[in-house]
Parts: structure tokens; C-alpha cells; sequence
């Protein structure tokens, strides 16, 4: 069986690799082609090409890569006629995974289709089902509340989980030894700074995160920062950070980043996935997110539901503030970081909302990744 796979940000990767290594079980001899970055490259992808061209966010932000981006979309489609494969799966990212899913399709209109992650309708841009629904036979859900939403907009849909809930945790003692490696003393704050995996993201956040850190240094001064980063803005993230009046320390190896979030008092994240992760390892977190300002008015707008912050969209709570658009600034983000790092009752009221995220998500149960295999298999008969 030979598979197209596409994905388009670290979100994506870590999805399609946990699905990738599924289907190596349930069916081994499974070819695997496509584009994706190095957990799907870790499971036996060779990307077409590399996977961080595609980590555009927001709807002006995309246009100055516009034409780029279109001649990788028509690449992209090329070689799924080319290699004929068995199925195309395309993994989130849908401003370029749907446009390569309607040509390929096309081209192709036997060609089975499916995609994993099911668009946020729920929370604004309802049309959008009906419109993947053309191109798009068969979806991937990570949340439960999701499959109705697919199936009235005509696909069919599973809910698979969310392999977060599978993802590793740092044990307490590699906690620890973080601390000693970095010298960070057991009763010093230790604050995680996520200022997000897109370009884009960290140059609009990275100041303002990091101004209302400097603000938190004013109330707790032995605090500590560590940045979490991945490999397609590690060193946009160094070279930034470096200019800082406070240095943080950077860390891009898997293991430093469990242990980081493990040994951490408090994160302060842009909003998507990296919540998941932080509940995943029970960290308390603040979350804040902005975008280009025309990006802002129209999402803003189209926006249908109160928060956008997983953790309180599936565990039905509100515990984990946040600040969006016009609200992201140092001083208000500063105070609630400095309100949950000295407040244990709201500490533990995220720590609840968090573990019911998790047991909603799957945790203790057969792995996503493994799900969403068995899922495509069914699918494809």
C-alpha cells in the first residue's frame, strides 16, 4: 500500500508520525511519500521538500509568500499524480493541504482522500465543512464533540484522540536534574516563555512575552526562563533572545523540552497545540495570542465561540485565562502570570481542568496514533 502524506507545521509532523508509525504496525510494508518534517521523517518519509516553507499563519501574513507558496502547491499535486498513491492524506494546515487535495483530486477523482484534523467550525467558519466535503471523503477528528460537525457537512468521520495523551512525560528526577544542570535553585520560579513554531508568531509575540516576563522579574527577581523552540525558528529564537536584557535559556532537544515543562512553575504560551502539551505535563499556563491587525478583525468577527484555549474548550471550563488580540499586552499578561504562580487554588482548579482534557482526549486508552491507523484502514477497505 502506498500512502501521500502532507504536513505543514510541527503540530502536523508530530500528528502524522504518530499516525505513520500506526499503520508501519497494523500493516507493515506500507510505503509512505509526501511532504513533512522530522517526526513523519523519523518514521521513513523522505519530504518532497522541507516542511517549514509551509509555516505561514494568519491571512495577510500569507500573502507576501503567496507565490511561493502556490508553485509548492502545484508541485505538491504533481507528485501526488505522479506516484498514484492508494490515498492522500493531508494533516491540518488546510490553506495548502486542501488546495494540493482539490487539484490532486481533479486529476484524479477516484483518488481516496483524507484529512486528519477536522477544521474549527465550532468555533467560526462554519461553511468551511461543506467546502473540504468536495474534496475531502473521510476525516481524522482529534476532539469528540467534531464527527456530527464532519458528518452533516457530508464526510464520514472519527474521532481518534489527540496523541498528546501518549506523548512522553519527564520524571521527576530529570525534572530535578534540570534544575541542577541549569542552576536553577528548587525554590526559584521557573517560568516557560512559548511565543509559538511560526516565524511569524514568535516575531509578533517574542517582545511582548518578553516584556511581561521582565515585569514578572520585578515582582519574583530569582525567577528563571526557559524558551522551548522547534527547528524551523531556533535560531530566530537565539538570536532574539540573545538581545534580551535577561538571557533565557533555550533548549530544542526533546528531552530538555519534557524536562523543561516538568520542572517548571508556570508557562506563559501562545495559544494552540503547546496547551494540550502543558496539560499533558500539568503545567499551569497563561495563554496570549495576536495577529496581523486585518487577521484580527476578520477572525475576530467570524469567532463564535468565548475562548480559544483548548484545555477550557474540552474540559468545559474557563480555568485558564487568556489574552487575544487587542488584549495581548505585558502589563494585564503579567498579572495573571504572577496571580497563578502565588494562587494554589487556582493552580489546582487548572490542574483539574487539565487532567479532565486528558481523560476526554483519550489518555489510557489505545493510542491516537493507532486509532487514526485503524481509522484510515477501515476507510480504505
Amino acid at each position: 500500500m502506498k500512502l501521500f502524506l502532507i504536513a505543514g507545521e510541527p503540530s502536523g509532523d508530530r500528528l502524522g508520525g504518530a499516525l505513520m508509525a500506526g499503520l508501519k504496525k497494523l500493516h507493515p510494508g506500507v510505503q509512505f511519500l509526501g511532504v513533512g518534517g522530522p517526526e513523519m521523517e523519523a518514521q521513513g518519509l523522505t519530504s518532497l521538500f522541507p516542511m517549514e516553507e509551509l509555516s505561514v499563519m494568519g491571512l495577510v501574513e500569507v500573502l507576501p509568500k503567496y507565490r511561493e507558496l502556490k508553485a509548492r502547491i502545484a508541485e505538491t499535486a504533481e507528485a501526488v499524480s505522479a506516484a498514484a498513491p492508494d490515498a492522500l492524506i493531508t494533516i491540518d494546515s488546510p490553506d495548502f493541504t486542501l488546495r494540493v487535495a482539490r487539484i490532486a483530486k481533479a486529476a484524479n477523482p477516484g483518488l481516496a482522500t483524507i484529512h486528519y484534523v477536522a477544521p474549527t467550525v465550532w468555533a467560526w467558519r462554519s461553511g468551511r465543512a461543506a467546502k473540504m466535503a468536495k474534496v475531502i471523503d473521510h476525516v481524522l477528528a482529534l476532539f469528540p464533540f467534531e464527527p456530527p460537525y464532519m458528518e452533516a457537512a457530508g464526510m464520514s468521520c472519527d474521532f481518534v484522540g489527540h496523541p498528546v495523551v501518549t506523548e512522553p512525560q519527564a520524571t521527576p528526577e530529570e525534572a530535578a536534574a534540570f534544575r541542577e544542570t541549569h542552576m536553577i535553585g528548587a525554590d526559584q520560579p521557573l517560568v516557560l516563555c512559548l511565543p509559538g513554531s511560526r516565524r511569524g508568531e514568535v516575531r509578533r509575540l517574542a517582545p511582548r512575552f518578553d516584556e511581561a516576563l521582565m515585569r514578572l522579574r520585578d515582582r519574583e527577581p530569582g525567577l528563571r526562563v526557559v524558551v522551548p523552540t522547534v527547528r524551523g525558528v531556533a535560531e530566530m529564537v537565539r538570536e532574539m533572545s540573545a538581545r534580551w536584557p535577561h538571557p533565557p535559556i533555550v533548549v530544542e532537544a526533546a528531552a530538555d523540552k519534557r524536562a523543561a515543562f516538568a520542572a517548571a512553575d508556570l508557562a506563559l504560551a501562545a495559544s494552540g497545540t503547546v496547551s494540550l502539551e502543558l496539560a499533558a505535563s500539568e503545567t499551569p499556563m497563561v495563554i496570549a495570542y495576536d495577529m496581523n491587525w486585518l487577521s484580527r478583525f476578520i477572525i475576530g468577527r467570524m469567532l463564535k465561540v468565548d475562548t480559544v484555549t483548548l484545555v477550557n474548550l474540552v474540559s468545559e471550563t474557563r480555568a485558564i485565562p487568556e489574552f487575544l488580540g487587542a488584549d495581548c499586552r505585558p502589563g494585564p499578561i503579567a498579572q495573571a502570570l504572577a496571580e497563578i504562580l502565588n494562587d494554589d487554588k487556582a493552580r489546582e482548579a487548572q490542574i483539574a481542568a487539565m487532567r479532565l482534557t486528558m481523560t476526554r482526549l483519550g489518555k489510557g486508552g489505545e493510542a491516537p496514533g493507532l486509532r487514526a491507523a485503524r481509522s484510515v484502514l477501515a476507510k480504505l477497505g
